[in-house]
């Protein structure tokens, strides 16, 4: 209201033809051009831009995603290269703030890493026991990308095995204010929140708000539940996991929310020219007659209910004139052959799509190429500048992940090991953010051209602005594991007298002397 009262005194400002400065100096905020009369947008907050409106688009991101091929894909190719076959830990202790030293730290890293793999490859991390660390790291990122976020629950669950800490996954539908309570500065769509905006509480319904089978049950009504965000000493008990695009923001929006309307008008012109192309296949031509019904009914002494009349009509609607390549067609006396000729799909049918489709890409932070897995259209460069700018996306769209998800879920599983005892970490809660710092390898970026790659990251790698760990964290590999396999087969290759002949095969011409012969390097055995 404030700003619409402000909007129409500039516009009579403007319209006395006062100095310009009493106007808009932006023309983006010109009240006066024809271009941007309409266009008024209310300033609200985040909550306010947001939680109205949010059901409506995790309700269509949902129906689009099952039902169009390229949004499914489009989700598929971000679980795909974000998440892949998992993210795998790499220790990175501080040895130095921990006063230890770096023979402590690798080994200390060792034994963390293969505990952690055990658990997380396990379906114990799961108080539903029927996944591991790798599929609820999936189906949270597709959660984010689907509804917005994802919500899941850190439990202690002794019963159930040797390991305690067990985490679930909650649909975030569940998230909401208990028996419809509206909202409020300190309740905010199921979050409670402090005086400096931190979530302190989630309540979360018994049952989905969709599921009218288990509402119907209680017949007392649904009911909600209050879990804290943090034990009373510091242990967390809800990850709450979206992308925060402004401060105070309390709910997250599907990746698919700024694209809707372009999917969905893409999804009706392609169905009504499919429908064209197909009605146009089906009709070859028109048989026409010059007679009118009441003319033929004259015919038949202009009685349209006499036995005659009724005869003629069944025996011209059963009648069918042949359509046969090279062949002499009898009509119906008294009609003629009209051929149907129609103008459909349009001419600018694929430029048109394709155009819509290039948008819609850059909405969803992935080149055109990679949307629509097709990259007959560009060449080499062309192709490896877009897959870079989409690895440069999924690198931090990782790291994000890796922030709100797998380091918390690592955290709670290190402290009840620590203090399990199966793992030494002295002064662990003085010294948490020491202990904890670590790195998530996730999925292999691939190669275009492998030769010319390989290369390159051996020239890298000569040149010192990169190490094998990040060649191989390039490709999804850890450094360690290959460097110790390599060195397991020249030792069982070495066993059977195969080395040598392995080194032979591995020379390769390096330089040229000054009579054009080529020098060779041996490979070192």
């Amino acid at each position: 209201m404030k700003q619409a009262l402000l909007n129409v005194i500039r516009r009579g400002l403007q319209a006395t033809g006062l100095p310009k400065f009493l106007g808009a100096a932006h023309a983006g905020a010109s009240l006066d051009d024809k271009a941007m009369l309409s266009w008024n947008p209310v300033k609200g907050s985040p909550d306010a831009d947001l939680l109205p409106d949010l059901d409506t688009l995790v309700a269509r991101s949902r129906d689009l995603a099952r039902n169009n091929g390229v949004a499914q894909g489009a989700v598929q190719t971000h679980l795909d290269n974000i998440v892949g076959t998992g993210l795998r830990l790499s220790c990175l202790p501080d040895y130095r703030a921990l006063g230890k030293d770096k023979d402590w730290a690798e080994e200390w890293s060792t034994r963390i890493e293969s505990l952690w793999q055990a658990w997380a490859n396990s379906t114990n991390i799961d108080a539903g026991n029927s996944l591991n660390f790798w599929m609820m790291t999936r189906l949270v990122l597709r959660s984010v990308l689907l509804n917005g976020e994802a919500l899941g629950l850190a439990l202690w669950l002794p019963s159930l095995g040797r390991t305690a800490t067990r985490m679930q996954l909650i649909e975030p539908d569940r998230l909401s204010n208990p028996t419809g309570r509206l909202d409020n500065e300190r309740l905010r769509s199921g979050i409670e929140i402090d005086e400096r905006g931190g979530a302190t509480a989630y309540w979360i319904r018994k049952t989905h708000p969709g599921d009218w089978y288990g509402t119907m049950m209680r017949f007392g009504g649904d009911e909600w539940e209050r879990v804290p965000a943090f034990t009373p000493w510091g242990r967390r008990r809800v990850f709450h996991i979206f992308d925060r695009e402004r401060v105070g923001q309390s709910r997250g929006k599907p990746i698919l929310s700024a694209v809707l309307p372009q999917f969905r008008m893409l999804d009706r012109y392609q169905s009504a020219e499919l429908q064209a192309a197909i009605v146009n296949a089906m009709i070859a031509a028109f048989i026409e007659t010059p007679m009118e019904q009441t003319a033929v009914a004259e015919l038949f002494g202009a009685d349209p209910n006499s036995e005659q009349f009724k005869s003629w009509l069944q025996q011209r609607r059963e009648y069918v004139a042949p359509l046969r390549g090279g062949a002499i067609i009898p009509i119906y006396p008294g009609d003629k052959l009209q051929p149907f000729t129609p103008g459909r799909p349009a001419n600018a049918f694929d430029s048109f799509v394709t155009g819509i489709f290039r948008h819609i890409a850059v909405g969803l932070n992935l080149p055109y190429e990679l949307l629509l897995k097709d990259f007959s259209k560009t060449n080499y460069s062309s192709a490896r500048a877009a897959l870079l700018e989409a690895w440069r996306f999924f690198n931090s769209s990782r790291q994000w992940l890796s922030s709100l998800w797998a380091t918390p879920v690592y955290e709670l599983w290190l402290e009840e090991s620590i203090n399990a005892g199966l793992i030494d970490a002295p002064g662990f809660y003085e010294n948490r953010e020491f202990y904890m710092r670590c790195k998530w390898i996730g999925p292999g970026r691939g190669w275009i051209d492998p030769v010319k790659e390989a290369q390159a990251a051996e020239i890298r790698m000569d040149g010192g602005i990169s190490t094998l760990e990040d060649e191989c964290a390039d490709q999804g590999r850890d450094w360690v594991e290959v460097l110790e396999q390599r060195a397991r087969e020249r030792e069982v290759m070495r066993s059977l007298g195969l080395l040598d002949a392995a080194v032979r095969s591995s020379q390769r011409p390096v330089a040229v002397d000054q009579a054009g012969n080529q020098q060779e390097e041996r490979v070192p055995a």
